[in-house]
């Protein structure tokens, strides 16, 4: 009887000649190996089709192309980035690249910068894999549906954003009250321009009709085009005869998403996680002092995410069979949108130019990270 490690060692003899072999000249090398071994024949011709992991030839690597320093510049754009996704960094890395250097937070040799700049998704993605943290948690829904006026203002669904120009803005409130919606806390109005992506964040003392009429308001000088539509949800906050009165006045479309169905509002949904849960988190917030800390705070932040954070917007969806494909555009920050559309008046868009010099992305992350550090400091638990 021929060992185990026999067999073996016959197989790794015959399998060169096998692999020469014409079909007969196979089946003749087969019948005798399996006459000399007792193998069953599928078994055999596995052995000689897969040979074993000490007989593979291992792959030579090349030199080393993506070394530690072009390493070390990606996780620092990455980072003065906000930690985002490589379909949004590598896009815009040429711009986030230029905004650093010209403030000093990085120095790249000119290999390293066309290295950086030439990197791939997949590349990126396989860099930073061992950087990016893992981490998910869930908030509280205090929507509260209002009863009156809804005859009064139309449905609008996911599907109806079909015009492209700036101006129509989705709202919704997030409410910072932990684990419980007893007494009162602060809230955020998020505003998100549907063609742009660009957001705006104002810290609410409450919930009430006439603190959401006036937030919006004054949100509305914050945007570089002039707001045509205004789509809520369900909540009373928003349902009621003051807001509907004064977008009648001011010409504003208004329309609300159907109850319980959120993806009607996916622009807005959005944001609540990248902008303000990412932010803020999920503590409980009340009085004046942590209101104005929220408020500093979102000062700030819209800067750094309407100039620097990059969105992709949904190109094309298909139906094939049970499965939905999904195209999106190249990514941009808002800012690039909005000097992207003939609506944005000259003057609007003069003034972004003359002001994005002015702002490091790095220099803004600090402060945000300061301010949040401030803010949660003054945290109820």
């Amino acid at each position: 009887m021929m060992s185990f490690k026999g067999k073996r060692e016959l197989v790794d003899t015959v399998r060169p000649r096998y692999y020469k072999a014409r079909r007969p000249e196979k089946k003749r090398i087969l019948d005798e190996l399996v006459a000399n071994t007792g193998y069953n024949r599928k078994y055999a011709i596995h052995l000689l089709n897969h040979p074993s992991q000490a007989c593979r030839r291992r792959k030579r690597r090349g030199k080393r192309r993506y070394t530690l320093p072009v390493k070390a510049a990606l996780i620092t754009v990455w980072r003065a980035a906000n930690c985002i996704c490589s379909k949004r960094l590598v896009p815009c890395m040429e711009e986030f690249v230029t905004a650093l250097e010209r403030h000093d937070e990085i120095q790249l040799s000119p290999e390293t910068r066309d290295l950086l700049l030439a990197m791939s998704r997949a590349t990126a993605d396989r860099l930073l894999h061992s950087e990016r943290p893992h981490y998910k948690r869930r908030g509280l829904g205090t929507t509260k549906p209002g009863t009156l006026l809804k005859q009064a203002i139309p449905i609008r669904t996911f599907a109806d954003w079909d015009d492209l120009r700036p101006g129509f803005v989705e709202a919704d409130l997030v409410a910072h009250c932990n684990d419980s919606t007893g007494g009162e806390y602060l809230h955020t109005l998020v505003l998100t321009d549907v063609a742009t992506a660009w957001t705006e964040c104002v810290a609410l003392p409450n919930r009430g009709q006439k603190a959401v009429s006036a937030a919006i308001h004054l949100t509305r000088q914050r945007f570089p085009f002039p707001m045509l539509g205004l789509d809520s949800d369900n909540g009373s906050e928003f349902i009621n005869a003051n807001l509907l009165r004064y977008c009648q006045q001011e010409h504003i479309t208004f329309t609300r998403s159907r109850p319980y169905k959120k993806n009607d509002q996916a622009y807005v949904e959005q944001k609540n996680w990248t902008v303000v849960r990412q932010t803020v988190g999920y503590d409980r917030y009340e009085g004046p002092e942590a209101l104005a800390q929220m408020e500093a705070l979102y000062k700030v932040l819209r800067l750094y995410v309407n100039f620097f954070q990059p969105v992709m917007k949904l190109a094309s969806k298909q139906r094939v069979g049970s499965k939905v494909r999904k195209k999106y555009d190249l990514a941009k920050t808002p800012f690039r949108r909005v000097l992207d559309v003939p609506e944005a008046s000259h003057q609007s868009k003069v003034r972004l130019l003359h002001q994005y010099p002015s702002l490091n992305p790095a220099g803004l992350l600090r402060q945000i990270n300061a301010l949040q550090e401030q803010l949660w400091r003054l945290a109820n638990s």
